[in-house]
């Protein structure tokens, strides 16, 4: 068989594979001297064998094993006629193929095609969650494994539109904003976390007069992460107390990219900071893991109660 591009050969292997249950991925290829591809390797996605993980020692859960050194393949090539030729097909498999109901699964039949994306955009706008809409186009579709991808595409694509519609002055509005507040009064108090690719993933402020409440009221704090969430999912975290007269006022705030152990360990953290030092006798949460793991290490003299 021949092909004009090195595309359409990739198009009819994926297509091949579906109809017979496998996953597949590109693999070697030749250029020319001009840059020019030559020839390229269209493997199943079982060829290889994995790696050895340098985090064998730390992980007590490995993910499941998905290459079994299977040899079939296609190669094509255009060093003839500038056609892409079939110049070797390999069609046996190592390993057992995949009913097609599953074969959906694989990551190289996955795909948000233009309409999807348009009603995954409107069902975000008015406010459908993902799962009910997931749900109702895989009934439109005659079934999961004719929508073309798993829910976890489907949050994947809402994440990287946040992103990419997100204004770069964002953050620099942020952190103008608080750098303002901390001109105004010299004892407010922020601080910024960031990941490993520098970007925001949780802010932490408090001003004057929440610091001055938590040393007069700071005993017992109430600290509750469901609180509210804003439109993109995120939590916002409230160390909240009680004054004198039994109303509630607020030791500080946060707005968090998630709920692990590691976000928590630095929020409480930045917390006793922020309060000179001083920890709370008594602390409300809910019942949350990484919540109370991260209390038993940062605070572990505080009395910890949960919510009735």
């Amino acid at each position: 068989m021949e092909f004009k591009t090195e595309e359409d050969a990739y198009e009819f292997y994926l297509k091949y594979a579906k109809q017979v249950g496998f996953g597949i991925r590109r693999s070697k290829s030749h250029n020319d001297k001009s840059g020019k591809l030559v020839d390229r390797i269209f493997c199943c996605s079982a060829q290889g064998k994995r790696g050895k993980d340098k985090r064998d020692v730390y992980v007590k859960s490995s993910r499941p094993e998905t290459r079994f050194g299977c040899d079939a393949k296609m190669k094509v090539s255009c060093r003839k006629n500038g056609n892409f030729r079939v110049e070797q097909f390999v069609k046996e498999h190592n390993h057992y193929l995949s009913s097609p109901n599953k074969t959906h699964l694989y990551r190289c039949h996955r795909n948000i095609s233009s309409s999807a994306a348009i009603q995954i955009e409107m069902a975000s706008d008015v406010g459908i969650p993902p799962k009910a809409s997931h749900d109702l186009m895989a009934r439109q579709a005659g079934g999961r494994e004719n929508l073309g991808f798993i829910p976890e595409d489907y949050k994947n694509y809402l994440r990287s539109k946040r992103t990419r519609y997100m204004k770069v002055g964002d953050t620099g509005g942020v952190l103008e904003y608080l750098q303002k507040m901390q001109f105004d009064d010299p004892h407010f108090f922020y601080a910024i976390q960031v990941d490993e690719d520098d970007l925001i993933t949780n802010i932490f402020w408090c001003d004057a007069k929440m610091r001055a409440d938590y040393v007069n009221f700071g005993d017992v704090v109430c600290f509750d992460t469901t609180y509210k969430k804003n439109n993109e999912g995120r939590p916002i975290a409230l160390f909240v107390g009680v004054n004198h007269h039994k109303q509630s006022i607020i030791f500080g705030a946060a707005l968090l990219y998630d709920e692990t152990s590691l976000t928590f360990e630095w929020l409480f953290d930045t917390f006793t900071k922020a309060m000179y030092d001083k920890k709370p006798t008594t602390i409300l949460t809910n019942q949350d893991v990484a919540m109370a793991k991260a209390f038993a290490s940062r605070w572990p003299k505080t009395h910890h109660r949960l919510f009735i």
